[in-house]
């Protein structure tokens, strides 16, 4: 009792960090959407997932996803028609850390797609894990 008198900021922190990570644990338990780069790879070579690069021109170019389509956001009202023929099978939007691909999963959920997915981590997380990245053009 006496040392967590004397470390009660330190035992502070401890209980917080604890409560964050479980927090964290329950809500991607509850979110089925977010992929792991493992995930990502079983959905595209299982369930024929397309796997579709939001990011700007010149981070595409710089090394995506191998076979990645490329819609940037900004592109996603004009050029938004080019997915429906992919309309049945899952799509896995990723940009270089997840934020931007969440604004692309809610455009397509307004225009009625439903196997939706992002890449969590983006692609920072697809090569940290070790996964191949591609500069061919599709």
């Amino acid at each position: 009792m006496e040392f967590l008198q004397q470390n009660l900021l330190w035992v502070a922190l401890a209980a917080a960090s604890g409560a964050w990570l479980l927090v964290e644990f329950i809500r991607q338990q509850r979110d089925k959407s977010q992929l792991t780069p493992v995930e990502a790879t079983l959905l595209i070579n299982r369930e024929d997932a397309v796997a579709v690069d939001v990011r700007a021109q010149g981070d595409y170019e710089k090394g995506h996803l191998p076979n990645a389509r490329h819609l940037p956001l900004s592109d996603f009202e004009r050029r938004g028609t080019e997915l429906e023929k992919f309309r049945a099978r899952p799509l896995i939007l990723y940009c270089n850390s997840g934020a931007t691909s969440a604004k692309g999963i809610a455009a397509l959920k307004k225009a009625g797609f439903e196997k939706l997915y992002n890449l969590r981590g983006g692609l920072y997380e697809w090569e940290k894990a070790g996964y191949p990245t591609s500069r061919k053009k599709k």
